[in-house]
């Protein structure tokens, strides 16, 4: 539990997650999507969003469990998960200027 899990999960996810280099545009209002895609052969597993902040401290955004149908959603955001795609999109609704940032997907398989 605790920081060794979160260190596993950002070590896994160096080796199975491609994700394009972005950062979140500061446009107020909008609905803003991020891509994320990824490689495993396990069928149950968790994928996750966080956001760094500036002192590089990561934050928890959302959690999907791969074998839920449903998208996961948290107040803003959402998710948009497609397990044949290997494809986990995160969507931040009625976008703040405090949104901007960097974002990074995880993956992890059941331990």
């Amino acid at each position: 539990g605790g920081i060794g899990s979160i260190l596993y999960i950002f070590i896994d996810l160096a080796q199975t997650v491609t994700q394009p280099q972005w950062e979140v545009p500061g446009q107020e209002a909008e609905t803003v999507t991020l891509d994320c895609t990824y490689t495993t052969s396990e069928s149950d597993y968790y994928l996750f969003w966080y956001k760094q902040l500036p002192n590089g401290e990561m934050i928890f955004i959302i959690r999907q469990e791969a074998y839920k149908q449903q998208n996961a959603t948290n107040n803003r955001y959402s998710v948009n998960f497609q397990k044949a795609a290997k494809s986990f999109g995160l969507r931040i609704s009625a976008s703040q200027l405090e949104d901007a940032g960097v974002y990074f997907c995880a993956y992890s398989a059941p331990q």
